[in-house]
């Protein structure tokens, strides 16, 4: 069989070094390109980077969102709407930095920062009663950290109550368990949900 020479039509940006081509089966291969080598020029002292090097200041800005973003929903009684959509926005800052890290940062480091911080805007979510974007976001926040993660398991379930979905708060909650271990909200949340589905509630 004879070999098939293909010629891309690519062209650079004489001023960024962006490449680009008008065939866009080639732009999510060309994103990450340019991605990388922004990432890389960026960094004029870690040409290599360095195998597994990490971004104090990225590190300190992420803390910093996430600390400000407790300080937020840490009101007294219950945090006002306004304070959770103020918590929201500096849990969301938090996470677009996490996983803005340099694809040869360690990936480990990305999926702790962003599991705590989407656990956390999940329940920023919660004292806004937006019970949607608070299980969506316990969920992600479990994909990423599945051990050691029980607030997360349990903030989903609780969305999914409030939700009126017991069913599946029943079956998320049981997974939790399991992952969990015994963790004493889940277990107290496992009760409630069983109360309601033994009196046919759904």
């Amino acid at each position: 069989m004879d070999d098939t020479f293909t010629l891309l039509p690519l062209t650079i940006d004489p001023a960024t070094k962006a490449i680009s081509s008008l065939d866009s089966s080639l732009a999510s291969n060309l994103t990450a390109l340019n991605n990388l080598h922004r990432a890389t020029v960026s960094q004029p002292n870690q040409i290599p980077p360095p195998p597994l090097p990490l971004n104090p200041k990225r590190s300190a800005q992420i803390q910093k969102m996430r600390e400000q973003g407790n300080a937020s929903l840490r009101s007294r009684g219950t945090p006002s709407t306004a304070q959770a959509q103020e918590a929201i926005k500096l849990y969301t800052y938090g996470i677009e930095m996490a996983l803005g890290r340099p694809s040869w940062e360690p990936a480990q480091t990305v999926r702790e920062e962003a599991g705590i911080l989407y656990a956390n805007r999940a329940q920023a979510y919660m004292a806004a009663q937006m019970w949607a974007e608070g299980a969506a976001d316990a969920e992600t926040s479990v994909e990423l950290k599945r051990a050691d993660n029980g607030k997360a398991w349990w903030r989903r379930g609780r969305c999914l109550c409030e939700m009126g979905r017991w069913d599946d708060a029943a079956e998320w909650v049981r997974q939790g368990l399991e992952v969990a271990g015994n963790e004493a909200d889940l277990a107290a949340l496992m009760k409630e949900i069983d109360r309601h589905l033994e009196k046919g509630e759904r």
